[in-house]
């Protein structure tokens, strides 16, 4: 008596089909795991910063700027007075 394939994997899903909704699940559960570990490791090597470090630069960049700009202002006034003075002198 020969059994077809079709037979096989029909008795076959009879006797280990009640435990497959556990693998899956475990396997599943793996998987996720192993996702998780390569994303963290992937994530660690990257040069990233927290929220924090970056709203604390954003900070210090703005801070940055607005003296930046003072300075150029002064710069513009102070070139001004020169130019003033210098044309003031060469009338006399």
């Amino acid at each position: 008596m020969s059994v077809s394939p079709v037979d096989l994997l029909n008795a076959f899903n009879q006797h280990f089909g009640q435990f497959l909704p556990d693998v899956a699940k475990s396997a599943h559960e793996d998987v996720q795991q192993q996702a998780k570990a390569a994303l963290s490791s992937i994530i660690s090597k990257l040069d990233l910063v927290t929220r924090e470090e970056f709203d604390v630069q954003l900070e210090v960049l703005r801070r940055t700027r607005e003296k930046l700009d003072s300075l150029e202002k002064r710069v513009v006034e102070l070139e001004a007075a020169l130019q003033a003075k210098s044309e003031q002198g060469d009338q006399a």
